[in-house]
């Protein structure tokens, strides 16, 4: 129970990495068709047109490893205090999110970088509570 009370607020951060990144992994595997579907369209001006599915496969599997990582990381923060694989959930997805900002900003969807960066300031928070 100390570990809970030492750690809350990185726990709480690793929480929110859980359900933002694992959400938006199962979307993407429930939903992958309307997903590649609409984001074609979103980089069709772009040159990285012809390489959404891609794309889309590498964010998929670096969403799904930092929420699984995060869970990982708040299992160890409550039972030993160790914060090491906490720090990684955070790098990876700040990674993950640097990598979504620069598909906005490449398709000039400043509105929509706009809200990946408060995402952003809640895992360079972890980064920094937990380095």
């Amino acid at each position: 129970m100390e570990n809970i009370t030492n750690y809350i607020t990185e726990i709480l951060i690793l929480l929110f990495i859980v359900i933002t990144f694992l959400q938006s992994g199962l979307d993407k595997i429930t939903d992958w068709k309307g997903n590649i579907g609409w984001l074609k369209g979103h980089f069709s001006k772009t040159f990285l047109a012809g390489q959404v599915p891609l794309m889309v496969g590498i964010i998929l599997v670096l969403e799904v490893i930092a929420g699984i990582m995060a869970l990982v990381g708040i299992f160890y923060i409550i039972s030993s205090g160790q914060t090491e694989i906490a720090l990684y959930a955070n790098v990876m997805a700040a990674v993950t999110l640097l990598m979504l900002l620069f598909g906005q900003r490449v398709v000039k969807d400043y509105a929509g970088a706009f809200t990946i960066v408060g995402y952003f300031i809640v895992v360079i928070l972890g980064v920094t509570l937990l380095s």
